[in-house]
């Protein structure tokens, strides 16, 4: 009946690398795909650091390397060869032992011809601490020193971690995260997540989500965003486990997440997470499918209904048989308003748009509203 799994739907998308693949994704499976970047990926403003870093490894090598980001091992290898020490780079990080964060960042690696002795199973920076614990160095031996290949935030508590177990840590910072130069597209996105109306929002890093919460917050909006998630009304939707994490920390206590953090199956975990939102009502004999925004009575070709037509509709359809009062939908349906009259005008749009189905929407007088479902 409808297009795609997704269709009638519409998916925030935070991204601003690979955006339009996943947009791409998202909209073979019928979703309306909004765009809200909320992060730039842009190369290092001041090489120094990248080139003091890479400089002081070559001339006193690693005993492990650990690679947060596919990007960031491509950049890396980039810059090296700009600065002549790709050869020499190459010869010390295939003598040391070589941490990926990820099958990612392990197969960036692997393209440059590193060998990955160990890959996180879950890409987390927890489990490349616990993995160091283990093979930390005695006490009275040799600190050992780690190359960790940052991840774009400006600190990082992995280096603080890895100190603490008594690691000589040395940051490689390759590529910065910043705020889009313009702001005005996520904060169109965190206006309609706070209205409720998007289904679903996308977060592929965990920077994406703290530039999200600091735009939402700053606009007054956070709480508004954190209560449509809270409600089922908006599903969060994140890459893998520290980007879920993440979104936690800001008080998205469900998240929708993938069991490998790769791209396609994020996309997967949604479709999955949605299987079960198509509302079916039979009404005088009519059957009518609700899916997201899009109805269909009887078979016939789907209908685009308003937010407040969709929400209107599901909350009947949550109660079948029931009368529902015009106060209570005035309530679920228009948070702040008071004239119960716009109840009676989306009644009357509602029915015309299912047609001969809109009249098992019936009017309970001086009562509310109920669906004559059979």
């Amino acid at each position: 009946m409808f297009l795609g799994a997704l269709s009638g739907f519409t998916v925030g998308v935070t991204a601003d690398r690979r955006a339009e693949e996943q947009t791409e994704l998202l909209a073979r499976r019928g979703a309306e795909v909004v765009s809200g970047p909320v992060i730039r990926t842009l190369p290092l403003s001041d090489e120094q650091p990248l080139t003091e870093a890479t400089t002081a490894l070559v001339a006193e090598p690693p005993d492990h390397v650990v690679l947060s980001t596919a990007l960031g091992v491509r950049a890396w290898y980039s810059s090296a060869e700009g600065l002549g020490l790709l050869d020499p780079l190459r010869a010390v990080l295939r003598d040391a032992t070589v941490i990926a964060r990820g099958p990612k960042a392990a197969g960036a690696a692997l393209t440059y011809g590193l060998d990955v002795d160990w890959v996180t199973p879950n890409a987390t920076y927890a489990e490349v601490v616990d993995h160091l614990a283990v093979r930390r160095p005695a006490e009275g031996e040799r600190p050992r020193r780690v190359a960790l290949q940052l991840d774009g935030e400006r600190s990082s508590g992995l280096a603080d971690a890895l100190r603490d177990l008594g690691y000589e840590v040395v940051p490689v910072p390759v590529y910065e995260w910043h705020l889009p130069d313009d702001l005005g597209p996520a904060e169109r996105l965190v206006a309609a997540a706070a209205e409720r109306a998007v289904d679903a929002i996308t977060f592929t890093s965990a920077h994406a989500v703290t530039n999200f919460g600091h735009i939402a917050e700053s606009s007054g909006r956070l709480g508004a965003v954190v209560e449509a998630a809270a409600a089922g009304a908006l599903s969060i939707v994140c890459v893998g486990p520290v980007t879920a994490a993440r979104a936690r920390s800001f008080g998205f206590d469900t998240c929708v997440e993938p069991a490998h953090p790769r791209l396609g199956a994020m996309v997967q975990a949604l479709v999955v997470a949605f299987t079960d939102r198509t509302v079916a009502v039979d009404l005088q004999g009519i059957q009518v499918l609700l899916q997201g925004r899009l109805v269909s009575a009887d078979g016939g070709p789907p209908i685009r209904l308003t937010d407040r037509e969709r929400a209107l509709l599901e909350a009947l359809a949550r109660r079948p048989g029931a009368v529902v009062s015009k106060r209570s939908l005035l309530n679920e349906v228009w948070a702040g308003e008071s004239d119960d009259h716009v109840v009676e005008v989306t009644v009357a749009r509602l029915r015309r748009r299912l047609g001969a189905a809109g009249g098992g929407i019936e009017t309970v007088v001086r009562r509310g509203y109920r669906l004559a479902a059979s």
